[in-house]
């Protein structure tokens, strides 16, 4: 398979969504390019060391209690079923 895509101003690069599919490629995470000297380089998906993601596991973590706090006003202790039941009750 071959795609074109441009070089921006920037020097990055878009690879093609069919591709990032196919490779199992999502943002943030790395890429390793291997130059094949001339005009040629192979591009593949990287690798996360256990370090990295323990790092990242935790950084998830750190942002979903920081939501749980912020909106922890938000918490019923009801269903989400009873809780729209409530909500969609007609007024009087």
């Amino acid at each position: 398979m071959s795609k074109m895509t441009n070089l921006t101003v920037k020097g990055q690069v878009t690879i093609p969504k069919d591709v990032r599919d196919a490779l199992g490629l999502r943002a943030g995470e790395p890429v390793e390019i291997d130059w094949r000297g001339g005009e040629e380089a192979v591009i593949r998906k990287g690798s996360l060391g256990i370090e990295e993601r323990k790092r990242r596991r935790e950084a998830m973590r750190a942002r979903i209690d920081s939501a749980a706090e912020k909106y922890r006003h938000l918490r019923t202790g009801q269903s989400t079923d009873d809780y729209m039941a409530d909500f969609r009750e007609p007024l009087p």
